[in-house]
């Protein structure tokens, strides 16, 4: 024991008195990405009732994994591409989950509605073929100038079940048009795109995937969709997935 300044005693000094300070150390704050799906009633889900649609699916299957994206779904029944480019940065804006941060990516799945024909077979379509195509540009130049931007192709429909609510005319002509423009705006831009009109109808059994509307994709469509989004190579870079998609068997 060492003499303290206490007078004829003995006193142990600070260097035994004091209990060790204990040490923390700080753990690293893991911040996983955050990808918003912005479309309609595809991206919603909408006919299926199993397990809520393709996007719902894939935010699921991300959860099971260490580190898995973070997924929005901001899917709305109806819209096409001004609706879709009309809430685009209050989307982005609200869905950071931090302060100064927003999300790392942006999925695009719109186009659908755009399609279709008003009141008849050969009536004016919702968006006009140049209307969208400039809108879509616009969209585009937009949305990644906020975050990486990834977009999808459109889904098949049945023609003979038209007109949709008495009123809308889906055709296949026209929803090749409308992938196509989509294709074009996304090489015009460098952007990620998945074309999915011919890899669905390629499958005989396809007018099966659909519901009796003949637009909106039903519980089957709507994971032969999921198949391919969650296994699109331009998806799992975004989302540092490639390790683990390479290691799930194919369906």
């Amino acid at each position: 024991m060492a003499l303290s300044g206490c007078s004829g005693c003995w006193l142990p000094s600070d260097r035994f008195s004091r209990p060790p300070r204990s040490v923390s150390v700080a753990m690293p704050l893991t911040i996983p990405r955050k990808l918003i799906v912005l479309g309609d009633s595809g991206v919603y889900g909408w006919g299926d009732p199993e397990q809520g649609g393709w996007c719902e699916r894939l935010r699921r299957q991300w959860m099971d994994y260490p580190d898995g994206p973070v997924l929005y779904n901001l899917g709305v029944r109806g819209d096409g591409l001004e609706r879709v480019a009309a809430r685009l940065r209050q989307e982005v804006a609200c869905r950071g989950e931090l302060r100064r941060q927003g999300p790392q990516g942006i999925l695009l799945a719109v186009g659908l509605n755009d399609t279709a024909r008003v009141g008849r077979l050969d009536g004016r379509p919702q968006l006009a073929p140049e209307a969208f195509l400039f809108g879509l540009q616009q969209l585009l130049r937009d949305a990644r100038s906020q975050a990486p931007v990834l977009v999808l192709g459109l889904t098949p429909v049945l023609a003979e079940a038209m007109p949709f609510a008495e009123v809308l005319w889906y055709q296949h002509d026209a929803l090749r048009c409308y992938e196509g423009l989509l294709e074009e705006a996304c090489m015009e831009a460098n952007l990620p795109f998945l074309p999915l009109l011919d890899s669905l109808m390629g499958d005989p059994r396809w007018p099966r995937w659909l519901c009796a509307d003949g637009i909106h994709l039903n519980s089957e469509g709507h994971w032969q969709v999921f198949e391919r989004v969650s296994r699109w190579p331009a998806l799992l870079h975004w989302a540092g997935l490639e390790a683990i998609a390479s290691l799930t068997p194919a369906h």
